[in-house]
């Protein structure tokens, strides 16, 4: 019985874990939940799951979970806190075994860190973790003998190709892209797109973030970046090619020019159930992979002039600590006032770029979470500054 808490319930990585815990009851038991915002669907899988431990941003919203139980949900409840510390308590509550984060955004990197000291697996399906502090988790992860099993498909089907092999083994590690909804769009016509068009992902269904990351392909350079630490692979040795139809989620290709790939249908029950199940491996209940029905393949190199975000993913994973920081964090501002409608697609790179430029002539140091913090931070005042400036000229 692997024993699971899950931070980020209520997002659509959480739900299909969920739907996960459900196929195998007796394989899976939810010890804790936490979430944001989201009071009538926390509500419902608290009433659900009967974890022991649950967390949610606020107080109130706690309060208001609390008032919407039964009272045998209710009484299995041990552990109620919100905000960070609510997060901490759910990922180092001493039943739990294994810690999902699939949380958005920063709010998680503590408890990832109180995690790992507490000895728990880690299953990653949050970014920025790794983009932010890819350097510090790892190392902590090591000296902890902690495993960290990644969730997003490409860096899942990844650690499937590995299978143990020596990194010696290794030539470059290949990352699929599906190349977002705007892959045959000329430029001029990226400077219309609207939040709507982004949101349209071909493959998909994600959230609303991650599907414009899609979009402007900066989800790839995260993923890069999430993939030089993950692996333990520089980020030269680290491609990435478009392949529309999202059946090749990722590729190895090694030291003999062998490559290997994992294929698979495009749904996240089966990263997912992988990281619960490793090294095991169950049957998913979900129909397999039909090849004839794929039909042909494509395979193309990605353009970073129509999308340049991915290249500066790139330089910003060879400039140092503090420039990934940097990066992710003027994404995140651009992307969430580009969704408010007050920022152009086409400036969001621009925004990025600048951000990071910020920070490399700073020389910026990232040595402990409280300097990645005030990194973190003074790269989302220069972004929000920065898309504000765009929005008035």
């Amino acid at each position: 019985m692997k024993r699971i808490a899950i931070l980020g319930s209520t997002g659509s990585i959480g739900c299909s874990a969920l739907s996960v815990a459900e196929t195998h009851p007796d394989r899976v038991e939810i010890v804790g939940l936490a979430a944001g915002a989201n009071i009538e669907r926390f509500t419902s899988q608290v009433e659900r799951y009967r974890p022991r431990a649950v967390a949610l941003a606020s107080k109130a919203g706690l309060d208001q979970v609390h008032a919407g139980l039964t009272a045998s949900a209710r009484d299995r409840v041990a552990v109620a806190e919100a905000g960070p510390a609510g997060l901490c308590a759910v990922a180092t509550h001493p039943d739990v075994e294994l810690v999902l984060c699939a949380t958005t955004g920063t709010t998680a990197l503590e408890a990832v860190f109180a995690a790992i000291d507490a000895g728990k697996t880690i299953a990653l399906a949050n970014k920025e973790v790794l983009v932010m502090a890819g350097g510090l988790v790892m190392d902590a992860a090591r000296r902890r003998g902690v495993a960290v099993l990644p969730v997003d498909s490409e860096h899942n089907a990844i650690h499937q190709c590995l299978d143990g092999r020596p990194r010696s083994d290794v030539r470059r590690l290949v990352l699929t892209a599906s190349g977002g909804p705007f892959r045959e769009w000329p430029a001029a016509r990226l400077a219309s797109v609207t939040p709507t068009d982004a949101l349209a992902h071909p493959t998909w269904q994600m959230g609303r973030k991650i599907t414009v990351d899609s979009a402007t392909l900066m989800n790839k350079g995260l993923e890069v970046i999430e993939a030089r630490w993950l692996f333990d692979v520089p980020g030269d040795r680290i491609g990435v090619v478009v392949h529309p139809q999202s059946v090749v989620h990722s590729l190895v290709e090694f030291q003999d020019g062998s490559l290997l790939a994992q294929l698979g249908v495009t749904d996240m029950r089966l990263p997912i159930q992988y990281a619960f199940s490793y090294p095991d491996r169950w049957h998913t209940g979900l129909p397999p992979l039909d090849l004839a029905a794929c039909g042909t393949l494509e395979f193309a190199q990605p353009d970073t002039t129509r999308f340049p975000c991915l290249a500066l993913a790139y330089r910003a994973l060879a400039g140092g600590p503090a420039l990934p920081v940097a990066l992710n964090a003027a994404n995140e501002v651009a992307v969430e006032v580009f969704l408010a409608g007050r920022l152009p697609f086409g400036a969001i790179p621009d925004v990025i770029a600048a951000v990071v430029d910020d920070a490399e002539r700073a020389q910026l140091s990232v040595e402990s979470l409280d300097e990645l913090r005030s990194v973190d931070q003074r790269a989302r005042e220069l972004s929000a500054t920065l898309a504000a400036e765009v929005q008035s000229t």
